[in-house]
Order: C-alpha cells, then structure tokens, then sequence
C-alpha cells in the first residue's frame, strides 16, 4: 500500500474516523487502533513478515527491560548484545547476505578456484532497516541510562510500528516519539490543516517531480551508451530530482499524516539542494538517518575529539557504513566513499561547521559567490548520485567518462510521455517554489493557503504521473 494509490486515499480516512469519533476515549484505545492499523498497513506487502516486526518488536522490549533491570554489568551486557546481534543478524541475514556469499565466490573464482555459493531465495522485508534503527537506538539509549525502559508493551509497539514511519522512515527516537504517544492526543485544527499542506506537497514531489524525473532518468541510465553528453548530464540532474522528490516527498506525506493523528515526527529533509557545501547537505539530507549516525556511530568512536587520523578514520567509517546501509551493492559503498571524500577538506580545514545558518541572498559579491557554492555543491551532489544509481561501479565509470570523451552537447529526444523541455521548466519552476519556501516546512501553508493548495492539486492532476503506482525508492532500503 502507497501513500500514492487509491487503496491508501481509502484506508487513511476511514483510520482517521475511527481515531477521533470512535477510539478517542482514552490513550490505551488510539494507541491500540493505531497498532492494528499500521500491522494491517504492513501486512499489505507481504503479511509473512509481519511475524518478523512483531518478534524484533518484543525482543527489544523485553531485552529493554532486563538491561533497566540488571543488578551487574555482566547481566547488562547480555541483554544488550543480545538485542543488538539478534536485531543485527536478522539485518545482515535477509539484506547482505546474499552480497557477501557473492562477492567472496567471485573472489575465489579470480583466483583460481571454483566456488559455487549457497544464495537465499528470500525478498527483502519492507522497512526492516528503519525500525531495526529505531529498536536499536532504544535499547542503546536504555543501556547508556540516557532513557528508562517502556513497560507498556502497546506503547512501545506503537513507536516501533507506527505506520506513517514504519517502512522508509523517519528514524524516530524514543526520546521524542514515546512521550507523545503516551498521552491521550486531542484534535488540533491547525496541526491538522498543516498535516493536509504537507501531504499535498509531499505528493508533489512524488508524482509530479520524481515520477516524472524517472521516466528520462532510467531511459538515460538504462542506454547511456547511446547517450551523448548533455543527455548524460540531464539524466544525473534528473535523478537528483527523482531521489529527493521521492524521499523527502515520502516523509512530507509521513509527517504530514501523522500530525492528523495528533503525533509530531522528526523532520527529515530540509532543503538540501540549497546546501553551501557537502557538511551541510549532510545537516539537511536524511536527517534523522545523519543523525542517528552521528550518535550511535561516529561520537562512540571518537568523533572529532583525538588525532587528526582518528578524526579521518571516523569520517569515512560513518561515510561508508551510511551507504552500505543502504543497500548490499559495491555502488553504495563507493556513494559513501565519494561523499567521505567530499567531507575530507572541510573536516581538515575545520570549514565543516562554517554554514550552520539559513541562507540568506542581496544584491552583492558575496551573494554571488553562496549562488555558486550552492551550484558547486549541487554538481558534486550530482555526480556522486551517478554511483548510487548505477547497476555496478564500472557503469558508473563509463557513464562519467561518456559524459566527457562525447563532447556532443545537442538535445537529444526520447521516447517518452513527455519533451525533456517541459520537465526541465517542471523541475526550475519546483526548484524556485522551494527556493521561496526554504525557512518553512513546507510552501502551502501561510498567506493565501487556499490557493496554493488548488494550484498544487491543480499540478498533481495535470503533471502527474499515474501510469502506476510507482514504489518509493527508499521502500527498497
């Protein structure tokens, strides 16, 4: 079920009703709707694994409560690396697995011996790698005493299940999501009309920018062989656009339904094409996926503290892990190692933290000189995202080569619903909205609301992308 399908415009409303006209007596009773709502929500995938998120979400609870109650270290310890290496195995078995039987044959095979692996003919469980994360980071923070553990195993159920967030995020701590949903909610007009606004720009996004954007992004990266140079380029840009469009479009929709149920979530995009340099793409991409990085990965090991090496090490761990999370493919891990790359000057001229402000334009030098910086951080952007689109790393390559050995600029055609003409007007008038919107969560809300709601429905029914109801390339993560 996509937030982009009919099924979903008709399960949302009727769990709406429900939530405030008939289970909004006490806290137990929204809590619980919402649990058989978002197990019902998931189950639409492939109800199999539902069994997978019910024991992840009992072992973290209990194991929660064990660490809480350990009387020595040693019993502590157990429980803690219990619930990490089972909620870690469970991850490494159904996501890379595969990859590593596969790379290590194929390792053997190089060098002269024959090696057939043993492969698992399992899919990838929708959403285990974000509410491993939010399992993880709960009973981490229990262990470190940083929170107590939950003892109602409804409300516990709900942070892990809930399912705005269950399959592509946001990543939520316990420390913001528990307590909201521990008390009875009360119906919020504002926080609901803002939910609509950012539902209806999220789809935006997704059906107007990325969908759209994916139609000429895969033709190009699919034959970029035949390709000359401008189309090549195109396609990077294109793909850009197509990813965060149906990322961020995602968790606009995810935060977006959640405030009509009351809950407020972790903001996880906050306009990062508009970013001075890659530090604070890094601030405003993923954020609850940066962040959660920083605090259970990078500050344990060190962080900044420490020598110049341990300070680079660090750096390119978080880097690289980041972007085997997001999947098991060598191109993933060299996206995560170019942007370690791109990081490495600022971290060594401790520039890193220079753009921790909004943007901010006028007419002189130094305006000039931010525009081009956020156009440079963009290109670089562009060519990293190159990697992580491509099948294998030597496509990758060769796309990046073409691009400069073509040297034919001319506008190529093709074979799609619409003139890449139109799309790049779609795309800079998209670009100029959120340009003009960049200190608000969103662009619909505020003086003249109503308008710019019609309009964007206006554009979803106009330029939208219907063809099918296309999956949210994170729901693969």
């Amino acid at each position: 079920m996509f937030f982009n399908s009919l099924a979903f415009a008709i399960f949302l409303p009727i769990v709406f009703f429900l939530y405030w006209f008939v289970f909004n007596k006490t806290k137990s009773t929204q809590n619980a709707l919402l649990i058989v709502a978002s197990y019902y929500f998931y189950s639409c995938w492939d109800w199999r694994f539902l069994f997978l998120l019910v024991f992840s979400t009992f072992l973290d609870y209990y194991t929660g409560i064990q660490i809480e109650k350990g009387k020595t270290e040693r019993n502590r310890k157990f429980w803690f690396w219990l619930s990490v290496l089972t909620n870690l195995g469970f991850l490494g078995v159904f996501k890379y697995y595969n990859f590593f039987a596969s790379s290590f044959a194929e390792l053997l095979n190089n060098v002269g011996f024959k090696a057939s692996p043993i492969l698992l003919n399992v899919i990838l469980p929708v959403g285990i790698s974000f509410y491993t994360f939010h399992g993880l980071s709960y009973v981490i923070d229990i262990y470190y005493k940083r929170i107590k553990a939950e003892y109602n195993f409804v409300d516990y159920s709900l942070f892990v299940s809930y399912f705005p967030l269950l399959v592509a995020g946001p990543i939520e701590r316990a420390t913001h999501l528990l307590p909201q949903v521990k008390i009875k909610r009360e119906f919020d007009l504002q926080m609901a009309k803002d939910g609509v606004c950012q539902i209806i720009w999220g789809l935006v996004k997704k059906v107007v920018i990325a969908d759209t954007c994916a139609t000429y992004a895969n033709a190009i990266f699919d034959h970029y062989t035949g390709m000359n140079s401008f189309s090549l380029i195109l396609g990077a840009i294109y793909f850009a656009f197509q990813i965060y469009g149906d990322f961020s479009g995602y968790s606009d929709i995810a935060l977006g339904v959640s405030k009509l149920f009351g809950l407020d979530l972790l903001r996880n995009f906050n306009y990062p094409y508009f970013s001075r340099d890659i530090a604070e793409f890094w601030r405003r991409w993923h954020i609850s996926l940066s962040s959660w990085f920083r605090d259970y990965l990078y500050i344990p090991l060190g962080g900044s503290k420490g020598g110049l090496w341990m300070k680079i090490r660090n750096t390119f761990i978080i880097f690289v892990v980041s972007g085997f999370w997001h999947g098991a493919n060598w191109t993933y891990l060299a996206w995560g190692f170019i942007n370690a790359l791109y990081f490495l000057p600022l971290l060594l001229s401790n520039s890193n933290r220079n753009n921790i402000d909004d943007v901010k334009i006028s007419w002189n030098f130094d305006s000039v000189k931010v525009m081009l910086s956020i156009l440079s951080t963009f290109l670089i952007t562009c060519v990293a995202w190159v990697f992580f689109r491509a099948k294998t790393i030597t496509d990758a390559v060769l796309y990046l080569k073409r691009i400069v050995t073509n040297r034919d600029f001319g506008f190529q055609y093709l074979d799609n619903e619409r003139y890449s003409y139109e799309l790049l007007a779609l795309v800079g008038l998209f670009v100029l909205v959120e340009w003009n919107s960049r200190t608000k969560t969103e662009p619909l809300s505020g003086n003249k609301s109503t308008l710019k709601i019609a309009l964007a429905i206006l554009a979803i029914m106009a330029f939208g992308t219907f063809s099918d109801y296309k999956e949210f390339i994170y729901f693969q993560f």
